[in-house]
């Protein structure tokens, strides 16, 4: 296919789609994006399911996509959430993104439906069959209630030259060595748990596709390059000052602290779409002050008149 594989090691920003007054909020976004990419992140996945990707009209994500690839031009991979749990609709999906120049698809296992093991090699094979882009699979059993498979994911690598990694997010470090045994040991997997991503290098990983480089993208960066260039201690020092930011990150659903703390930041606002609500104000105010402590970067204050 081409794709170069080492593209996928390092720090992938789950991004968050920021709102205003019920609309996509384009400046923030755009601003957000180059932050990433400053703060030197590899990659970047638009409108997946930390981007709300269930609330988006498929416009609003082909527009999210196409900006991310223009404002990345080329330096950093993009890969665009197509996850549903209907195979038509995301096969539908993976062709918008593919159309709208993503580098390739973050596809999360069909929730609610729980197909079986069969089912997912039929549904990951057909959306595999219908692009020419890669594939990163996305096993999240406790939003989606099933897990793949190790040799599941196997088989899928073996059957579809275009199934290339899997961001495995099942809270089990003992999960990397299973993968690694079913797929071999050049199959990239990403932790999916940020808490997890230093424990998951030592096993195995090459990478985090992370919510909390949305609040602090050089953390995370910081953390994974330590471990890749064999400086464990350091990596250990980055992991323990990350530690309550990501706690309190995930201390109610996804993404609504991480919102919310870029609002504290002054980088968008913590605006939703339902069901999802503002958080609760107890947790707001320990992650107001978890943000402070750790000094995430604010937005420049506006220029006087």
């Amino acid at each position: 296919m081409g794709f170069d594989m080492n593209r996928l090691d390092g720090v992938y920003t789950a991004l968050v789609t920021p709102f205003r007054d019920g609309k996509v909020d384009i400046t923030a976004f755009e601003t957000l994006v180059d932050r990433q990419i400053s703060a030197g992140v590899t990659g970047l996945v638009a409108a997946g399911t930390t981007g709300e990707a269930a609330t988006l009209r498929q416009e609003e994500i082909n527009d999210l996509v196409a900006r991310t690839v223009r404002i990345a031009c080329g330096r950093v991979t993009v890969l665009a959430g197509v996850g549903t749990n209907d195979t038509r609709t995301t096969i539908e999906k993976a062709r918008h993104a593919e159309a709208a120049g993503a580098d390739g698809l973050l596809v999360v296992t069909p929730y609610y439906n729980k197909p079986t093991q069969a089912g997912l090699v039929a549904h990951y094979g057909a959306v595999a069959a219908a692009t020419g882009l890669p594939l990163m699979l996305y096993s999240v059993p406790g939003r989606c209630g099933i897990e793949i498979a190790t040799d599941t994911c196997a088989r899928l690598a073996e059957r579809h030259a275009n199934v290339v990694a899997i961001k495995e997010a099942g809270g089990s470090v003992e999960r990397v060595t299973r993968i690694r045994r079913a797929c071999g040991p050049d199959f990239p997997i990403h932790s999916g748990d940020d808490a997890l991503t230093l424990p998951f290098l030592a096993a195995g990983a090459v990478g985090v596709t992370s919510v909390v480089a949305n609040v602090a993208p050089e953390g995370m960066v910081a953390l994974v390059s330590a471990w890749r260039r064999g400086d464990a201690a350091a990596a250990l020092a980055c992991h323990e000052e990350l530690a309550e930011l990501t706690e309190l990150l995930f201390v109610e659903p996804n993404p609504v602290p991480a919102k919310a703390a870029l609002s504290l930041a002054g980088l968008a606002s913590a605006e939703l779409r339902l069901p999802l609500t503002a958080m609760e104000p107890g947790n707001l105010e320990r992650l107001a002050a978890a943000v402070s402590r750790y000094r995430v970067a604010t937005a420049p204050a506006p220029a006087a008149a």
